[in-house]
Formats: structure tokens, sequence, C-alpha cells
């Protein structure tokens, strides 16, 4: 990792920038491929999966026979940690839905909101190098509690057409109607346009590779919402004297395993710590079973010391963090100032695994800086606020001859006669 000691705030825009990406070789691909599964479906998916994913398949969607297959394949150990973390994410996001009132905003004017569920959303999980079945609870718990009539569900097969046994039972665990063998951007597309075997949807939820977040991002311009936009994985910790370097190592590295690239960011106030942790580092990568992939990411990151914690803070609110550890004793002294992070985790015992699995809140979150105006995969995704207001006469009293004259200066002159012609009447 680089390490950087007291760098000055003019330096600090030049820290937060995440590596780049060309992009313009990616989209001409991603474009091909979308272009193909509109115009021509299933049969445009079945090619892709034989020269993408290098299976080739009679069927697209997952047998009852395969549901049933992966229940016996799955150790009674992951099945009951996929349960426990089911009813955590349940019970948060249970825990946000909110009741809205009528409010009557002038005599006889009464407006309300109402929260309607998405009809029909859709799911990506990856397969690839980790397959991500927590995934599966964090973006199916949530679309169930909110009544989302259909959970559409697309992940890669294996070589032999297979699919995970841990992501088809946490799919059953969370309740997904329909799941899918397709991979990156065919995947996407299916979802966006909807082929002979795959319904459209309505929103498209999950992380992918470059391939597919270029995917989901070209669908949202014309023919499908998205969750958010969203790059590679990152951390951002905080530590201090009393920090334990050996957990903030293996916080970074938690981070840093997930892919190529990833990023992490140490922000330290102790030279010390700074360097035990830099030391715990090393001794912690060589065990790592994915230890090529976490030095290809540690060589994206970086470790700064800094003067104070508040300047770690103005810091970490700058880069934005996907995730935030604040890994130090005294946290609730700083932790109102924290403005910009997808999800915080907070005090030693806090690590950023809890949030990933298990803890109830929601792990896809904003990614490269989309912290500063985005937020992560709530309740609320999965709705629409509808709003509805009710006049009486009274109301078409109280609040008539202001629209009427607003209208008129506007210049809009059926808009002041739809409400003048109501007015004229009760007069």
């Amino acid at each position: 990792m680089n390490i950087l000691k007291y760098p000055q705030k003019a330096q600090w825009a030049e820290i937060v920038k995440r590596p780049q990406l060309e992009m313009s070789q990616l989209r001409q691909t991603v474009e091909g491929v979308l272009r193909d599964v509109k115009e021509n479906g299933d049969e445009a998916i079945l090619r892709y999966e034989a020269k993408f994913d290098h299976v080739e398949l009679s069927s697209l969607i997952v047998s009852e026979e395969e549901m049933n297959e992966a229940e016996r394949l799955v150790p009674q150990e992951l099945i009951a940690a996929l349960s426990l973390a089911h009813d955590n994410i349940a019970k948060f996001h249970q825990s946000q839905y909110l009741e809205s009132r009528k409010i009557e905003t002038s005599p006889g004017v009464v407006c309300w909101q109402k929260s309607i569920a998405i009809e029909r959303v859709g799911l990506y999980i990856p397969g690839g190098t980790a397959p991500l079945f927590s995934t599966v609870l964090m973006l199916a718990t949530p679309a169930k509690i909110a009544g989302c009539k259909e959970i559409v569900l697309c992940t890669p097969p294996n070589k032999e057409g297979k699919v995970n046994p841990a992501i088809l039972m946490a799919a059953k665990i969370a309740g997904v109607s329909k799941i899918f063998k397709i991979g990156g951007i065919q995947a996407v597309g299916a979802m966006a346009y909807g082929t002979q075997s795959v319904p459209k949807v309505y929103k498209i939820f999950g992380p992918g590779n470059q391939y597919v977040m270029a995917a989901k991002q070209e669908v949202s311009l014309h023919d499908v919402a998205i969750d958010m936009p969203a790059g590679p994985s990152e951390v951002c910790v905080i530590a201090d004297e009393t920090s334990n370097p050996a957990y903030i190592a293996a916080d970074l590295l938690s981070q840093a395993e997930h892919g190529v690239d990833s990023q992490v960011l140490l922000i330290c106030t102790s030279e010390r710590m700074l360097d035990e942790v830099a030391s715990e580092v090393q001794i912690q990568l060589e065990r790592l079973p994915r230890k090529d992939i976490a030095v290809k990411a540690l060589a994206n990151s970086k470790m700064i010391l800094v003067h104070s914690l508040e300047e770690a803070i103005d810091l970490s609110n700058l880069y934005a963090p996907e995730h935030l550890i604040l890994g130090f004793d005294k946290w609730e002294d700083v932790v109102e100032k924290v403005v910009n992070a997808g999800s915080v985790f907070l005090g030693t015992y806090a690590c950023e695994s809890a949030g990933d699995y298990a803890s109830g809140t929601n792990h896809t979150l904003p990614t490269h800086g989309y912290a500063v105006a985005y937020n992560g995969v709530n309740l609320d995704s999965y709705m629409r606020k509808v709003t509805f207001q009710h006049l009486d006469k009274q109301g078409v009293l109280s609040i008539g001859g202001a629209v009427v004259e607003m209208a008129q200066n506007e210049l809009l002159e059926a808009h002041a006669n739809a409400m003048r012609i109501r007015l004229n009447d009760l007069k």
C-alpha cells in the first residue's frame, strides 16, 4: 500500500481519486450484446452463455428438481447461517416501513402519500470468483417485504450448467419467484427487455463486474430503472492509537480480496499504529487463499497519516466511501461528523463482514464516491411513493384564486380555466 504522511489539503482531491477504467471498448461490447438480446431473445442468450460462461444450455430457468437438489447439497450449518442472516435483514428492513398521514394543507384540501411496491424486480447475482449468495438475501428480502409481486433472479451457471447451490438455497429462503441461468451483459439485457423465457422487469438490482455495471447504466437510459450507479467495492478505515492493528489489517484485507479493482484506504492519527497495521497486513496477506487478488487491490490503495480524528473524518467525507469503519474506542465523539458514506461500522468489534452478511443492514451500497448523493438499497428502493389529493368545494375556494393567478402568469390558460370554471360554478 502507498503510504502518505500528513498530506496538505491541496493534495486531498488527488488522494481520493479512484483508479479509472478505459470504457470506450467496453461500451462497444456492451451495446452490441444488448442489441442482440433485444432483437433475438433466448437464442442470443444461449449463444452468449456458450461464449462467455462456456456452457451449452437447453433451458435457462432453474427447475424445481435443481432447487430440491440444492437443498440437499448445502450443509445444515450454512442453511442455519443463511436463516439467521435473513431474519436480521428482514427485521431491519421491516422497521423502515413508515405509515403516511393525511394532511389538510388548506381548508378542504387533503393530501397524502402511499407507498406502492414495484410489481416486478430483477436481481443480478454474480457467480465468478466468489458466488455471492449473501447478496441474494440482501436484495430479495426487502423486495419480498415491500410486496413486489414477482422477483426474478439471474446468475451465471458453471460449465456443467448448474447454479451454485447456496445461491439457490438463499433464493428459496428469501422468496425469489424465478431463477435463470444467465450471466453478465446478457442477463441485464434479458431483464431489461424481456425474452421468451425471462419476464421484463421494472427495476434491476445487484452488483457485478465492469461489463454488468456498464450494461445496467446503458439500459437505465431508456428501458428500466436501476438501483444505483456503482463501481468496484471499497472501504475506508479510520484508526487511532487505541485501535487493534490486527483487526484493522483484517478489515483492509477483507475488502481487498473482493477483486483486483477494489480499493482500501486507511486514515490513521498514529504513526506507530500505521506501521503496526502495515506489518499486520503483510503477515495476514500470506495466509489468504485469494492473496493474488488482494495484492493487486492493495496496489490501488493508500495508508494516510493525519493529525487528528477531525481531519480524518474530513478526508473520509471527501472520499465518500462505500464502507466506513471507525475502528477505535471513542467513535461517539466524531460519528455525528460523518456525512458521506454508504454504511458505517462503529468501534473495535464492528467489522465490515458483519454488515456484509448478518447484522441486518444492506450491503448493496453506493461506490466510486456516489455516497455524496445516493444511499444503499433499502425498503424504499422497491417502492414508489404515489401522492393523492382531494378537494371539496371549500378546497376550491381556499386555493382556486392562487391557482388561477399562477397559471395565468405562466401563460397556461387551460390550466387557469380548469380551476376557474369550478370557482365560477361555486360563486
